[in-house]
């Protein structure tokens, strides 16, 4: 089976995230200058089977898009045409954010690591990743 990747879009960092093959479990991979994304995802789609992306999509908490939705979707529309084998998804990422650093502070992480912003983006990426799975692929 091949990997399913998602992305945090953001306008400085992206963070990423990705199944493993048999698509158990939804990891944050890394966290990556938004710039260098497409690099970095043409050099990863060539060592590793990606079958489709799922990109965050920014909405405020009553459902209307966000202040970066605009540039998430056309960094969303790039991958499509960088990949046109591959399907894009959105996933809605409300929370995510708010939801990484609750789970960073529960985990025990020292201070320093916890104001780390790169932790905070790989890990909302693992968590809009979970949440496309739980929707579409794990059976409940």
């Amino acid at each position: 089976m091949s990997r399913i990747l998602a992305i945090d879009f953001g306008l400085k960092r992206t963070g990423i995230a990705v199944t493993d093959p048999l698509r158990i479990i939804a990891s944050g991979l890394t966290t990556v200058p938004t710039h260098e994304v497409p690099a970095f995802l043409e050099k990863y789609c060539a060592e590793e089977s990606v079958e489709c992306f799922v990109v965050g999509l920014p909405l405020y908490p009553d459902g209307n898009p966000a202040q970066i939705a605009a540039a998430a979707d056309a960094f969303a529309e790039r991958l499509r045409k960088l990949f046109p084998d591959k399907p894009v998804y959105r996933q809605d990422e409300r929370y995510t954010s708010n939801e990484a650093k609750r789970i960073i502070l529960q985990s025990g992480v020292k201070k320093q690591k916890r104001r780390d912003k790169a932790l905070v983006d790989k890990i909302a990426a693992a968590l809009i990743l979970e949440q496309f799975m739980y929707e579409n692929h794990w059976q409940v």
